[in-house]
């Protein structure tokens, strides 16, 4: 069984970030760099697909030079082999445009199943796995939390809402974005440190990809989110005023 994983190197979740003096994205200099959340799970997921029937895991990322980090660690926690598409302007081309990437490298692989997480941390867009597998011409599912291998293909678990499972088959080859929490993560292990050091990076140019289509969506301008206090007075009894604050947090504030 052949699988593809995409991640992403991201920023550390507790980075101070700075916007750049462009305002189109943040200042990276000074940023320490780790992998994307959902795409470890991903990584998690294919690791114990391998363990249980075989085959090959194949790390695929799309980046700049220092994105190699993030895919050594990959290698280290167990897969194969890596292919990293080298762009140094990634955080200016849309959900598309990097589908377009990761899908064309997939593509040549002809792999079982690709595996994504669920969305960025950074850019949140949630779209890159469907896409590529509308690009790809298979099916897929997202919000998976659990995968089985099948005679027929996999039975994929997937989260709904309000504490709903649904389960579901599907065909290989297939596309899958793994949602966060569905297993545990593994470390690396000083051994698998040592051996990703000599396992395969491939790293191929965009040029090499294909020309890219016109982004159909632009960044324009990003910000940090404002900090607002207010304050409301509840008029009523005590009685009507509990009834209201209650109706309030459910459908306003949205925390029961």
């Amino acid at each position: 069984m052949k699988i593809i994983v995409a991640i992403k190197q991201v920023p550390e979740r507790d980075a101070q970030v700075r916007i750049n003096s462009s305002g189109k994205w943040i200042e990276e200099a000074d940023l320490l760099f780790a992998m994307n959340e959902s795409d470890a799970y991903a990584l998690e997921v294919a690791l114990q697909l391998k363990e249980k029937h075989g085959g090959e895991v194949i790390v695929l990322s799309a980046g700049p030079e220092r994105a190699g980090t993030t895919i050594r660690e990959a290698l280290a926690k167990g897969a194969d082999r890596a292919i990293q598409v080298e762009s140094d302007d990634l955080s200016q081309r849309d959900a598309l445009g990097v589908a377009q990437l990761l899908a064309t490298a997939a593509k040549q692989e002809s792999p079982d199943l690709v595996l994504t997480g669920l969305q960025s941390d950074d850019l949140g867009y949630g779209q890159t796995g469907v896409i590529m597998a509308e690009l790809m011409g298979v099916p897929h599912a997202s919000l998976i939390l659990n995968v089985e291998k099948t005679d027929s293909g996999i039975t994929v678990k997937r989260e709904l809402e309000e504490g709903w499972f649904q389960n579901i088959e599907l065909p290989l080859p297939a596309v899958l974005m793994i949602q966060s929490g569905g297993t545990k993560l593994r470390y690396a292990t000083l051994m698998g440190i040592k051996k990703a050091k000599t396992k395969e990076l491939r790293r191929i140019s965009t040029a090499e990809l294909g020309k890219a289509s016109a982004p159909a969506a632009v960044l324009e301008k990003i910000a940090h989110p404002q900090k607002q206090k207010s304050t409301q007075i509840i008029p009523g009894s005590a009685k009507e005023a509990a009834a209201t604050l209650v109706e309030k947090l459910k459908f306003e504030v949205r925390v029961i």
